[in-house]
C-alpha cells in the first residue's frame, strides 16, 4: 500500500488529527495489516505527553493492533494475507543478537518500538516485522484481543517466570494491568490477594478472581501481612509505602515492578537479606511469550474488561483514560 489514513499527534499534549501519510515498499521480512482494533495503553499517554523523554513527533501512537494481514514481504514465511494476527508494544528486533537467538527479543538492544519511531496502530494499515506479528487464537474475541498484547504480556510474564499454582501472589493496583494481572493469577491457581486505594472496587477485585482484597493506603493493614507473598506485582506508577510491601514479602520473596514509577524506590538492604528478597521488574515479552499468553487467555477465557470507542473519536477516548475514568481498557474500532 502507498499510503494510509491516520490518527497523528504533532506535538506533546496535542489532540490528534487524521492525516495521510505517504509509505516506503514493504520491507521484504515485514508484513503489514489492516487495522481492525487497537487498544490504548497509559503508555500511549505517556507517550504523547512525553514524560518519558523519549518521544518523537508527529507521532502515530497505538500498540496494541489487532487486524488481519493485507499484505506479506517476500521473504516472510508462516503468515499469510487475511491471517488475523496482533502486534503489541514492539515490532521488530535485529533477530541475531545473543538476546534474541536464546528467545529474549524484547531485550534485544535494537528492539524496535511500535510507537517510538514508527508508526502504530491508530491508524488504517500498521507494519511489523513477521515474528512480531502474533496469530490470535479463534477463541479469543478479536475486539477485546488488543490490551492483552502490551497489559496482558506485561502482567503475564512475571507470573510466567516466577509463580506456582501454590504462590501467595499478591497484585498492587487493579487498574488497567492490575485487573488482568487479577485474572491471571487466580488462572494459574494462586492464592490471590489485590491491592487498591479505591475501596469501591474491592467487590469487583473479587470479581476478577482476587481471594483477598486489602486498601494499599492502608499501611497498618499491609503491615499485619509481613511475611506473606511469595510473588507482589507492582501495577501502579505511583509512590507506595514500600517499606511496608517489602515486608510483606516471604523468605525468597519477590516484588516486581511493571508500573513506570518514575520516582526511586527506597531499599533497605537488612529488608532483603536476612529474608533472602529481591526486587525486579520487566517489560513486555517476547513473541514467543506473547503466543504463550494468547493461548493461556484463550484456554481459561481469561480477557480483559473493556470500553470500546470509534477510532474516530480518538480524543475523547484519550480524555477518558487521562481523567482516571476508564474501566478498564480502551479499544479504539477503527472507522476509517
Amino acid at each position: 500500500m502507498s499510503s494510509i489514513e491516520a490518527w497523528i499527534v504533532k506535538a506533546p499534549k496535542q489532540s490528534f488529527v487524521r492525516q495521510q501519510i505517504d509509505l516506503d515498499p514493504l520491507a521484504s521480512d515485514d508484513v503489514e495489516i489492516q487495522v481492525e482494533h487497537c487498544g490504548l495503553c497509559h503508555s500511549d499517554l505517556s507517550v504523547r505527553n512525553n514524560e518519558w523523554g523519549t518521544s518523537r513527533f508527529p507521532a502515530v501512537l497505538g500498540h496494541e493492533v489487532v487486524g488481519r494481514i493485507s499484505e506479506v514481504g517476500a521473504t516472510v514465511k508462516g503468515l499469510q494475507v487475511g491471517q488475523r494476527v496482533g502486534v503489541g508494544w514492539n515490532c521488530g528486533s535485529c533477530m541475531f543478537c545473543r538476546q534474541c537467538m536464546s528467545g529474549q527479543h524484547h531485550l534485544c538492544a535494537q528492539v524496535r518500538a511500535t510507537i517510538v519511531g514508527h508508526r502504530g496502530g491508530f491508524a488504517s494499515h500498521v507494519r511489523s516485522h513477521w515474528a512480531w506479528a502474533l496469530p490470535i487464537p479463534e477463541k479469543l474475541a478479536p475486539a477485546d484481543t488488543g490490551p492483552l498484547l502490551c497489559g496482558g504480556i506485561t502482567v503475564f510474564n512475571p507470573l510466567a517466570m516466577y509463580a506456582t499454582p501454590t504462590s501467595r501472589v499478591g497484585i498492587v493496583g487493579i487498574g488497567g494491568l492490575g485487573h488482568m494481572a487479577l485474572k491471571f493469577a487466580a488462572a494459574f491457581g494462586c492464592d490471590v490477594t489485590a491491592f487498591t486505594s479505591n475501596e469501591s472496587k474491592f467487590d469487583e477485585a473479587r470479581s476478577f478472581g482476587a481471594n483477598h482484597v486489602v486498601a494499599s493506603r492502608d499501611s497498618a493493614a499491609i503491615k499485619k501481612l509481613a511475611g506473606t507473598f511469595d510473588l507482589l506485582i507492582i501495577s501502579v506508577p505511583v509512590p507506595l509505602d514500600w517499606d511496608a510491601l517489602i515486608g510483606s514479602l516471604a523468605p525468597n520473596g519477590r516484588m516486581h515492578v511493571v508500573g513506570a514509577v518514575l520516582q526511586p524506590i527506597p531499599v533497605k538492604a537488612f529488608s532483603l537479606i536476612f529474608a533472602q528478597r529481591s526486587i525486579s521488574g520487566s517489560p513486555t515479552g517476547a513473541p514467543v511469550d506473547m503466543g504463550t499468553m494468547l493461548e493461556f487467555a484463550a484456554r481459561h477465557n481469561v480477557t480483559p474488561q473493556t470500553e470500546h470507542f470509534p477510532m474516530s473519536r480518538i480524543n475523547d477516548a484519550f480524555e477518558r483514560l487521562e481523567s482516571g475514568q476508564a474501566r478498564y481498557r480502551i479499544v479504539l474500532d477503527a472507522d476509517f
